[in-house]
């Protein structure tokens, strides 16, 4: 059983970087061809994919967020992280990881086949 567990501040700053971890237990993270992404939904709003860090570390962003997001991994600990820089109140959401076999359709969220419990961040000075 494949299971993901965010981490991080659940408040942020204006203009400051959000950061936060999943954490993966039952699979690596380097075990082909799974694919871990970001993905977040804000307040009455629907899922917004981010980002994503394949088994082989490369990596995708979203267009729409591709200069403010970082996505990077720790293969000894078997997490991935994500870094939005820049964040403004509407960067308020609920932060899921989530992961997917194979590479592409990563808004396609019916594909994925785990998601971590969510984690409420609140961007608020």
């Amino acid at each position: 059983q494949v299971q993901l567990q965010e981490s991080g501040p659940g408040l942020v700053k204006p203009s400051q970087t959000l950061s936060l971890t999943c954490t993966v237990s039952g699979e690596s993270i380097t075990t082909s061809y799974y694919a871990w992404s970001w993905i977040r939904q804000p307040p009455g709003k629907g899922l917004e994919w981010m980002g994503v860090i394949a088994y082989d570390g490369s990596t995708y962003y979203s267009p729409s967020l591709k200069s403010r997001t970082s996505i990077s991994r720790d293969t000894s600990k078997n997490q991935f992280s994500l870094q939005l820089s820049s964040v403004t109140p509407e960067d308020t959401a609920v932060y899921y990881c989530a992961m997917k076999e194979g590479l592409g359709y990563f808004s396609d969220y019916e594909q994925y086949d785990y998601w971590g419990q969510g984690t409420q961040v609140t961007v608020s000075s």
